[in-house]
């Protein structure tokens, strides 16, 4: 088998940070996260690296990534765009991007190869990678067997307000029988709550097995997501915050009985920015890890 991809959702804009943290730096050498994320992808054996990004800045990311991966890695840009959609569903009042479903549907032209997905402004750590691209270059690209690096939720969650996070239902034999979004999840009094669907809050265990938008998939999956991603069109075309993520397209997935998705669990902290107040955290938590030795100090 050849060497995975690694498709990273880069195009998001950042409204609860302030910012695109997809280009902050977290390190004194100037690190992003996402380097981190290539880094490890490079030395677990992924061989392409396809960003998802918005064309507004372009030219600022490509002069970030471009020298780092010259000669390393095929790199691909594809962008994620408000009229990125059937004519007949652009609306012009729409500010709200379209989702992670739709985001990584971007990709179906660029990418022919077993694939992970992650997200631009989360780390994962090297494990996980190393994990995932073992999987990957053992599958068929023609099966239908998905898999996911799984977190638990109390690994997961900011200090400084709500997270979303995909809430995983796993069976006995380790395979994920259903994925909830949880758009909003925060800890109050000491406690893990999550929203319900009227807006209230009730507890969450701490050691629910949570998502966090690393998955891996065959190119199969864009025959799911491209459908589906049609119907939630239709369906949604007079709302203008719905979003179409990918946890919608697993569960699609996992109801046809063709597909299943392997639940590769991970002990590790992962940690992420989503508020301007995690990065100090997130800057700690990096330094350590350069101290030890786990990472250079240049990593480039």
């Amino acid at each position: 088998m050849g060497k995975p991809a690694l498709v990273i959702l880069a195009a998001g804009m950042g409204s609860r940070y302030g910012g695109l943290k997809q280009m902050d730096a977290f390190t004194p050498e100037g690190d992003t996260i996402i380097d981190f994320s290539i880094y490890d992808a490079l030395q677990a054996g992924f061989g392409k690296f396809v960003f998802i990004i918005r064309k507004s800045f372009e030219k600022e990311f490509k002069e970030i990534f471009n020298k780092k991966l010259e000669g390393k890695a095929e790199v691909v840009y594809v962008y994620q765009e408000l009229d990125y959609v059937p004519k007949k569903y652009i609306n012009p009042e729409r500010k709200k991007p379209w989702g992670t479903g739709h985001a990584l549907l971007m990709a179906k032209d660029v990418v022919q190869e077993n694939f992970a997905v992650i997200n631009a402004d989360d780390f994962y750590g090297k494990e996980a990678f190393e994990v995932m691209a073992k999987s990957l270059t053992t599958k068929n690209k023609e099966s239908y067997d998905f898999n996911m690096i799984a977190y638990l939720l109390k690994n997961t969650v900011s200090d400084y307000g709500f997270v979303s996070r995909g809430e995983c239902q796993v069976n006995e034999e380790g395979y994920l029988t259903d994925v909830t979004e949880r758009t909003h999840i925060e800890r109050i009094n000491e406690q893990l709550m999550r929203k319900d669907d009227d807006g209230l809050f009730i507890p969450i265990k701490e050691d629910t097995v949570v998502s966090m938008n690393f998955w891996g998939f065959t190119p199969k999956y864009f025959e799911f997501g491209d459908k589906l991603f049609n119907d939630f069109l239709e369906a949604n075309k007079e709302n203008l915050k719905a979003e179409f993520f990918i946890p919608s397209v697993v569960n699609a997935i996992l109801k046809s009985d063709v597909a299943t998705v392997e639940v590769l669990k991970s002990d590790a902290k992962w940690f992420g920015v989503t508020y301007k107040e995690d990065k100090e955290i997130v800057q700690e938590a990096i330094g350590k890890l350069k101290e030890k030795n786990i990472y250079p100090t240049k990593l480039w």
